[in-house]
């Protein structure tokens, strides 16, 4: 069974990677980079949100309410202002306080600004969420199913990526520093081969 980050790596293919590039002002292969690291991440963060039962349950609501998985059969719907606000409330919700430091280590990781990660990060939220959503519904999923399934995608990217993109994932201070920008910034370096 291919995992969530697979399939969505996927879908953004070609075309959509295209597409995203020009929304962000940037060529294909810094997009395709970016967004390497920005759906780990967004998919680490909901993981983390589901380990509790509450965060679980918030979690299969809002994918009950608002993410059947419609959107992923028309992604250019996301790619533009619109997707991208419905994206920032999601954003809100997924990282909390740490939004603005998982903005700047997908940028530092792919040379995009802050700005410009913020914005792929925000289109690429409702697609993730539509994933998910897909996911919950066709596999008949209940929040602790839904928790399961998220650890175990989890886990994947770690072993696929020797644990670098795990630490991505973890959104945590390695340092205890106070700051996650420097740890998720080596740790995607690493992972990127820089």
């Amino acid at each position: 069974m291919a995992s969530l980050l697979d399939g969505l790596m996927q879908q953004l293919g070609g075309d959509t990677i295209a597409k995203l590039g020009q929304q962000l002002g940037a060529d294909s292969a810094t997009t395709q980079q970016a967004v390497g690291a920005a759906l780990p991440a967004i998919l680490g963060a909901l993981a983390k949100n589901a380990q509790s039962p509450d965060g679980a349950a918030s979690l299969a609501g809002a994918l009950d309410k608002d993410h059947d998985g419609s959107v992923l059969n028309n992604l250019s719907s996301v790619l533009g202002a619109e997707g991208a606000a419905n994206g920032a409330s999601i954003l809100k919700h997924v990282f909390g306080g740490k939004q603005e430091a998982v903005e700047s280590a997908v940028g530092a990781s792919s040379g995009l600004n802050g700005a410009q990660a913020g914005n792929l990060l925000a289109m690429l939220a409702p697609i993730v969420m539509g994933a998910l959503g897909s996911a919950k519904r066709n596999g008949g999923l209940d929040a602790g199913g839904l928790a399961a399934m998220l650890g175990q995608e989890k886990s994947a990217i770690s072993s696929q990526a020797g644990g670098a993109l795990g630490g991505l994932m973890n959104l945590i201070d390695r340092d205890k520093d106070g700051s996650v920008v420097d740890d998720l910034t080596g740790m995607v370096g690493k992972l990127m081969g820089r």
